[in-house]
């Protein structure tokens, strides 16, 4: 049987807070469900604090292996060598352009994704700023690799494990800006973020019962808010 318990707070938001910092796991873990809000002490009393309970179940593995194999769409062997050439054919050419770039790649092909990965002395200037260089240079691969296949494979790139260091820095980021918020009382907004970059904020003060987060704006600019509870 899932493991399941029952969690209380003020609001559901803190209820569920509660509950996943006691299960020690993210909220795409859980099923949660709202039982019910009541004050603790008398009827009668209008200052007795509502009160919300949930019931968080942690998911079954074969749930989530199931939910998972749902969203994944199965790529021929074909076209997925298709689009591997293509990389490598493009990747081989690109790099005429560029005299003092030496790099070596690996790519790994997986049911509808493809990741390339690329490394070596002068990979560095592929990056930009933030990654600007690299997300342009992954959309621009994603277009080349699916030019000549009926089925639709991703493509996800990295140079020089960026996208590893730049999780990492955007959940110190978290950190840091949720404590000056709860310092401050007042909500910070966040500079313009890609939407892989604003999940991974989210993701990182999910289970935060102190702060919370919400996004704004249209893109490109759109921008992660961190405020109190």
């Amino acid at each position: 049987m899932p493991k399941s318990i029952i969690a209380e707070g003020k609001t559901t938001t803190e209820a569920i807070s509660n509950g996943l910092k006691e299960l020690n796991v993210s909220k795409d873990k859980v099923n949660v469900k709202i039982l019910e809000d009541h004050n603790k002490k008398s009827f009668f009393s209008i200052l007795d604090p509502r009160i919300v309970k949930v019931e968080l179940t942690l998911k079954d593995e074969n749930e989530e292996k199931f939910v998972e194999k749902k969203k994944i769409i199965e790529v021929s062997d074909e076209s997925l060598q298709k689009c591997e050439n293509k990389i490598k054919e493009f990747l081989k050419e690109f790099v005429k352009n560029f005299s003092d770039l030496e790099y070596t790649t690996e790519i790994d092909k997986d049911n509808a994704f493809i990741k390339v990965d690329i490394s070596g002395e002068g990979s560095k200037v592929l990056i930009g700023y933030r990654g600007e260089v690299l997300n342009a240079f992954q959309t621009i691969l994603n277009t080349i690799a699916n030019s000549e296949i009926k089925e639709r494979v991703r493509i996800i790139l990295n140079i020089g494990n960026y996208r590893e260091k730049r999780e990492k820095s955007l959940e110190e980021l978290a950190d840091k800006i949720s404590k000056t918020v709860l310092r401050t009382g007042k909500s910070i907004t966040l500079e313009p973020m890609m939407a892989y970059e604003r999940k991974i904020i989210h993701n990182r003060l999910q289970s935060s019962n102190k702060v919370k987060t919400h996004s704004i704006g249209e893109e490109p600019y759109r921008r992660v808010v961190i405020e109190k509870k």
